[in-house]
């Protein structure tokens, strides 16, 4: 059954007279007839792969076949998986938003941060609530730290506008616990010579 046409050519598919053959081992054969290659992967009871077909000659190894391309889907599964894009939650709050609305934001973004999303949580500053920026930071970092058992704080809360932000992501950051002090090596007790109290002559 031919390849299909993501597939590799292998063994009577490759069409080249002559390839540039990789042993089993990994060893470099040279530049051989295409009948040798493919004698020597018969006599390893292995397969001849067209690893590189556009090259001049293409590149053929020795190899199990079937192996091989469990190898490659794994790798392609990998990297598919580091490209994931991971979503951005956005949750409001306001500067006078109370407790128990406050509670129930973190309660949300516990919620995504659990789906493995990141979370950005804004604070809204309406008129002159301008000038107490300072509380609102305050605000947002209390609830980063309401979450810090669940997700990381990215950097620190920021001003875009009339909005505070800062993101959180999911996972906790270990912080590297300082060794204890080296006890100093006790030093030997160097007692004072006393010189003997000279006794009164009569």
């Amino acid at each position: 059954m031919p390849p299909t046409p993501d597939a590799h050519r292998i063994n009577r598919y490759i069409r080249a007279p002559q390839v540039r053959l990789i042993g089993a081992d990994g060893s470099q054969v040279g530049i051989v007839p295409l009948d040798d290659a493919l004698r020597r992967a018969q006599e390893a009871e292995l397969d001849l792969v067209e690893i590189a077909p556009t090259a001049q000659p293409p590149v053929c190894r020795i190899l199990n076949y079937g192996k091989f391309k469990y190898q490659q889907h794994k790798k392609e599964s990998e990297a598919k998986r580091k490209q994931t894009v991971t979503t951005v939650k956005e949750l409001r709050l306001g500067y006078r938003t109370d407790t128990g609305d406050t509670q129930r934001q973190i309660e949300r973004a516990r919620e995504f941060i659990a789906d493995g999303d990141r979370v950005k949580i804004t604070l809204r500053f309406r008129g002159r609530e301008m000038a107490y920026q300072d509380l609102g930071r305050q605000k947002l970092l209390g609830v980063c730290e309401a979450l810090k058992d669940v997700a990381s704080i990215e950097g620190s809360p920021k001003m875009e506008g009339r909005m505070m932000g800062v993101i959180l992501a999911p996972g906790v950051k270990k912080k590297s616990v300082p060794r204890p002090p080296k006890e100093a090596a006790p030093k030997a007790e160097v007692k004072e010579a006393v010189a003997p109290t000279p006794t009164p002559q009569p």
